[in-house]
């Protein structure tokens, strides 16, 4: 026996694969159709000249993307980034710009009504601490500097993309808040995603696109992240004269030991990074204090949770190797604290807006895969909020390095399948 609303939605799905916009929604078993496909939309005459607009002015956006990323914005410290950003969303009339408790920027576009609510977000952070030389230099099509791909990229894309709807005076049925947010690196931990949704906006969202770095491709799954801070402490003293004390610093040498011959899955992908380590006074004293920063990575939970129960063995195990070495039972702990977790999470590849990213992409002439990573849609997608993350075109080299480059050829793509999603996702 066929069921006929099983094979609705099958039918609904295949035809989204083929261009359908987000907004096929199906309630209790029965199909709503779409109000329009990406196929209609770019035959509108105001989305045709948004579509120019944003080609037309990839000059301004690679402009305004080096102008960003020359003001640094460490975590934690991105509040003269986002006063440009704010600057920026005024000028170009978004209503209702603000700044909210963690230091979101946010900006809204009215639409005719207010409801479906889109959020298109870039990040203000970048990985590089306070003193780093974020001078960008130009030569020919590239671009060299820290930052200027994640997410420097993504933010000129972002005014871009209000830009673009600008100037063509595009209408969209639903309202859109963009959104220049905070802590989506490092220890940042998400916190903008976090107050965005947990509160500045809480149970207002409908749909959330993130436009994080450089390339094409349309990430979907979420990888969650454990990571660690953990210290190691002993008395210390002179490294001749107390001699036979334990060490804070083997404690973690040994730690690290341990950790580097963990045995992981490669599916579904599992890692693991000791990333920073630091402590000691002197060359020549027992230290009192070692500490070091460990990212434990993975999109299945369960995978995860068995890498995280390893982790805390290895230090464990290594404190009590330090004290059996020396006979001092006790005299080394360690404080295994978490400083940041991200969520897991999906959004499916057959949703409606995994869909119209697909078709967006086409629609604009580019082929962009399906991916998964760690970005800002991990809390939506956590949260069952139809959630994807795109590239802002153009070529990203040596990410979160000194020698962090862009290549900007036909980078234009990226701005125009943006700009064309947010208007997709716009639509009731």
């Amino acid at each position: 026996m066929v069921n006929s609303s099983h094979t609705t939605v099958k039918s609904l799905r295949l035809a989204a694969a083929l261009g359908l916009v987000a907004g096929v929604a199906v309630t209790a078993g029965r199909a709503q159709e779409p109000h329009s496909t990406v196929a209609d939309l770019i035959q509108t005459a105001s989305i045709k000249a948004a579509l120019a607009a944003a080609r037309a002015s990839e000059p301004q956006t690679i402009d305004d993307q080096i102008r960003f990323c020359e003001i640094p914005a460490p975590s934690f410290k991105e509040a003269a980034r986002g006063a440009e950003l704010r600057k920026a969303f005024q000028e170009l009339g978004l209503q209702n710009v603000r700044v909210d408790a963690a230091g979101n920027v946010l900006g809204d576009r009215p639409g005719a009504a207010p409801r479906p609510r889109l959020v298109v977000a870039a990040h203000l952070d970048t990985v590089f601490p306070e003193g780093t030389d974020v001078h960008v230099k130009r030569d020919g099509a590239m671009l060299y500097g820290p930052g200027i791909g994640d997410d420097c990229r993504g933010l000129g894309v972002l005014v871009a993309t209000i830009r673009a709807l600008k100037q063509a005076s595009v209408e969209t049925p639903g309202s859109i808040t963009f959104v220049a947010d905070v802590g989506e690196e490092g220890l940042g931990d998400l916190r903008g995603m976090k107050q965005l949704f947990n509160d500045t906006m809480k149970g207002q969202i409908d749909r959330f696109v993130s436009i994080d770095s450089t390339g094409l491709s349309i990430t979907n799954v979420a990888v969650a992240s454990h990571r660690y801070r953990v210290t190691f402490k002993g008395p210390g003293g002179h490294s001749f004269g107390a001699f036979g004390l334990a060490n804070p610093i083997d404690a973690m040498g040994r730690a690290i030991a341990k950790i580097a011959e963990f045995q992981v899955p490669g599916e579904p992908r599992t890692t693991f990074n000791v990333g920073r380590v630091g402590g000691g006074t002197s060359v020549n004293s027992i230290p009192f204090e070692a500490w070091m920063e460990v990212d434990l990575r993975s999109r299945d939970r369960a995978s995860l949770a068995s890498l995280d129960a390893s982790f805390h063995k290895a230090v464990d195990a290594a404190v009590v190797e330090e004290n059996e070495r020396w006979r001092t039972p006790g005299v080394i702990t360690a404080v295994k604290d978490l400083v940041g977790d991200r969520p897991a999470g999906s959004t499916p590849s057959d949703a409606p807006i995994v869909q119209t990213a697909i078709a967006v992409a086409r629609a604009v002439g580019i082929s962009a895969g399906l991916s998964e990573g760690s970005t800002d849609a991990n809390v939506p997608m956590s949260l069952r909020i139809p959630a994807v993350t795109i590239g802002g075109g153009g070529r990203g080299v040596d990410g979160h390095a000194l020698t962090e480059a862009f290549d900007a050829t036909d980078a234009w793509k990226g701005t125009q399948n943006a700009v064309l999603l947010t208007i997709a996702l716009a639509q009731k």
